[in-house]
Parts: structure tokens; C-alpha cells; sequence
């Protein structure tokens, strides 16, 4: 590559603003890499291997920052966790029923999977008190989604709005079994209570509207518990009292980092990109449906089973105009985290792309929907707010300028995406929250804008 269709990019100020400057021409997207360890398998793993008898072996772990908020909750809470940072983390359990009383408050830091997962289990352990909060995002973001259902099972929580917010504070007990009908297909609530069913004398289930994601049951299952699935009812269940047990976990690649480096290869001209090792678990897969509804050419290679989640190689290639597309319905909850990144491709559709049913995004680590489609509109993108989505209109030229991410690390990466099409200089401030599930990130995209 010479030195006129070099693409610039540059982390100043310890990374917490992200330059980007795009050559007039014969730039593209090359390589073969891998991307961070999935972010709710991560969280997953720790968990269990924390509530098992024994040890738990995790490689692939995320040494994002979340990942991090759970280990050192459940380090708190008892559970002796190695160095996140070795090749192979070592979680030697406290046991099911036989967490600490901590002598300070818990804190999730940015991670509503934390804080939501661990009020299930914590709220199930009689006799012992608790209090747990989070960062100034995580302390305004909805809790009530959880702790309704939670009390409807005898758990005593207390908490800002009426119990909605953090600090919260939790009395645990011995709960009572619920079939609880959740309003959302959200994979947060659904693991709450299935956690809190752990040590509930009897069956525990909870019925979404649609599938979410099913990792949680597929690791209990691994770790021992009785877990009854129905997918035509979208329904899962646990039987209690459990005993869980340690086990080898190895955490596939996240589809949700891989989905920067689709787009990309998808909209940059000429790209050629392999995203190695990344889980295709089906409740996690819409957005290689979406990409393949907008004609973005992507193949699945050595496709393979690891720990139980399907893993495959990635492969992209930027081909023919992307096609506009509905983004609605029974998809969202498959890919409610990758709707961002899939915002700039549809800004590179011919037609509008219209995103519905996801008011979810409004209550993320920022309102996703406010947030992107002002931030994006200021590169020259066509974006209309929906109350449950947005509107993209593709086909107009990005233009570099000066954007934010609202410390919200998936509408950082977004933004970075959208700026290797921008013509001029594209400056993110705030960049630096990448590291909350991508550490990487930047180093990431320097390499494959240098192949």
C-alpha cells in the first residue's frame, strides 16, 4: 500500500479520542483475525465456575472490562479466580448455596449482564444481605425487569424509583418457583430467574415472546443443572434444588465484535476479511441473516462444535451494492447489540433500511437510537428516529467530523466503521470505551487497514 492510499488512524490521549483520516482511493479491508472472546459466554463462565463445586478452566475468556465486574463481584463473593489475563483463567468454586456476605458493596461497574444475572443468584441465598450497584450509566438503567419477577418468587430487594435503579440492596431467601411470562425476549431476564431457580425447590421457567439468546442454558446444562428447553413455546426451565460442577469452558469468538469487521468488509470496496473462531450459535445469528438479506457476501468455513456452542471462520468480501432491508420482529432479540454497526451498513444500502421493535435500544449503556442517529447524521448519513427504531436511507456520501460516542463502547466501533467510508478526517471522542468488550479494538483495525 503507498503512501497516498494509506488510511490514517490514530489513538491520542491514552486512546480516549479516535482519529481516522481515509485516502481518496484504492483503499481496502484485508486479512485474517480473530476477535475477543464472547462477552456473555465470558460472563457466563465466570458465574457458574464461581457457584460450582471444584474448579472451572475458561480459555478464550474477554479481558474486557465487564468480564472484569463479574470476576471481581464473585472474588468478593468468595470464589477464588486466577489472573484474567493468563492463557487459561482458573475459577475454583464456593458451591452453590454457599456464597460470602461481602463486608463492602458489590459493583458491577458498566455491565447490566452483572448486575441483572447476579441479583438472581444472589437474591436465592437465604440468611445473607447484599448491596450492589454500578457505574453513573449502569445506576440509570431499568432493573425492574429483573426484580419484579424476582419478588414475585419472595425475594426481598430495595432500591432507588421504586426498586428500579441501583444501589440496590437484597435480603436473600429461600424463594418459591414461578412460571413467569416475560413481556420482552430479553436472555438477561431469562437468566436471572433461571440463576435464581438454582436453589428453588421445584421448577422454575420463564416464557419469552421470542427466542433470546440460550447461552445460559447451555451452560448450565454443561455444569449439571436440569434444564428443560421448549423452543416452540420459546420457554426454558430449571428443576431445583441443583448441584453444579466444574467443567472446561472454551469461549468461542463473539459474533458481536466479529460484526464490525463484516460491515466493513462489506462496505469498503475490494475488502477481503476472515474473522476466525466466532460462535454462530443460532439465538445469536441475526445479523448474518441481516447482512444476507442486504446481498453482503459472507461464507461460513470450517464449521465446527467447541464446549458446545457451533463456532465457524467468517469470510467477507465486498461485492455488489448492499440492498435495503426490514430489521423487525422476532430478529431483534438476535441481534439487538449488533443493530449500530448494521445502521452504517444500511447507510451503504440502495433504499431505506427500517429497524422496528427495538425500544430495547433505548435503555442501553446510552439511548443506542438517539445517540446513533445524531452522531451519524453529522457524517452526512440519512437516519430518522423511530420511537422503536430508526430509518436509514443509503446511497449519500459520509463526510469526516467531530463525534461522540456517549461512553458507549458499541457506538464507538460503529462510528469507527462508518468513518473508513468517510471522505476527510472523522474524530471519535470518548473511543477509549472499546475496551469494555474490546480491548483490541483499535489495534484491530489498524491491522487490517495496513494489509
Amino acid at each position: 500500500m503507498t503512501e497516498s492510499n494509506r488510511i490514517f488512524i490514530e489513538p491520542l490521549e491514552c486512546q480516549q479520542c479516535l482519529t481516522i483520516s481515509r485516502p481518496d482511493s484504492g483503499f481496502s479491508v484485508r486479512g485474517r483475525i480473530r476477535v475477543p472472546g464472547d462477552k456473555s459466554i465470558s460472563h457466563r463462565a465466570l458465574m457458574l465456575g464461581a457457584l460450582a463445586d471444584g474448579e472451572t478452566t475458561i480459555q478464550g475468556l474477554l479481558l474486557g472490562e465487564d468480564p472484569r465486574s463479574t470476576a471481581a463481584c464473585f472474588q468478593a463473593l468468595g470464589a477464588n479466580i486466577s489472573d484474567l489475563s493468563t492463557q487459561e483463567v482458573r475459577v475454583r468454586g464456593i458451591g452453590l448455596g454457599k456464597l460470602l456476605e461481602p463486608v463492602d458493596v458489590l459493583n458491577a461497574g458498566n455491565s447490566g449482564t452483572t448486575l441483572r444475572l447476579m441479583l438472581g443468584i444472589l437474591a436465592s441465598h437465604d440468611g445473607r444481605f447484599f448491596t450492589v450497584t454500578g457505574d453513573d450509566s449502569l445506576r440509570s438503567r431499568p432493573m425492574s425487569r429483573v426484580v419484579k419477577p424476582l419478588q414475585q418468587m419472595g425475594a426481598e430487594i430495595w432500591g432507588r424509583k421504586d426498586n428500579a435503579l441501583a444501589p440496590l440492596a437484597i435480603r436473600g431467601r429461600s424463594l418459591q418457583p414461578i412460571h413467569y411470562h416475560s413481556p420482552i425476549a430479553s436472555a438477561q431476564v431469562k437468566s436471572c430467574i433461571l440463576l435464581a431457580g438454582l436453589l428453588t425447590d421445584g421448577q422454575t421457567t420463564v416464557t419469552e415472546p421470542a427466542l433470546s439468546r440460550d447461552h445460559s442454558e447451555r451452560m448450565l446444562k454443561a455444569f449439571g443443572a436440569n434444564i428443560l428447553v421448549d423452543p416452540e413455546t420459546c420457554s426454558a426451565s430449571v428443576i431445583g434444588p441443583a448441584t453444579l460442577t466444574g467443567q472446561s469452558v472454551v469461549v468461542p469468538g463473539d459474533i458481536s465484535s466479529a460484526a464490525f469487521w463484516l460491515v466493513a468488509g462489506a462496505i469498503v470496496p475490494s475488502s477481503d476479511l476472515t474473522i476466525e473462531n466466532v460462535g454462530i450459535n443460532p439465538t445469536r445469528t441475526g445479523v448474518l441473516e441481516v447482512l444476507a438479506m442486504m446481498g453482503a457476501d459472507i461464507t461460513q468455513e470450517n464449521v465446527r462444535e467447541v464446549a458446545g456452542e457451533p463456532v465457524a471462520d467468517l469470510h467477507v468480501r465486498a461485492g455488489a451494492p448492499l440492498r435495503a432491508c426490514t430489521i423487525a420482529g422476532d430478529l431483534i432479540p438476535r441481534l439487538i447489540d449488533e443493530i449500530p454497526v448494521l445502521a452504517v451498513a444500511a447507510a451503504f444500502a440502495e433504499g431505506t433500511t427500517v429497524i422496528q421493535n427495538a425500544e430495547e435500544l433505548r435503555v442501553k449503556e446510552s439511548d443506542r437510537i438517539a445517540v446513533m442517529a445524531t452522531q451519524f447524521n453529522k457524517m452526512g448519513a440519512r437516519v430518522t428516529e423511530l420511537p422503536d427504531g430508526m430509518e436509514i436511507t443509503g446511497g449519500t456520501p459520509l463526510t469526516g467530523a467531530d463525534v461522540d460516542s456517549h461512553t458507549d463502547h458499541r457506538i464507538a466501533m460503529s462510528l469507527a466503521i462508518a468513518a473508513l467510508t468517510a471522505k476527510g478526517t472523522t474524530t471519535i471522542n470518548r473511543a477509549e470505551v472499546a475496551a469494555i468488550s474490546y480491548p483490541e479494538f483499535v489495534a484491530t483495525l489498524q491491522s487490517v487497514c495496513a494489509t
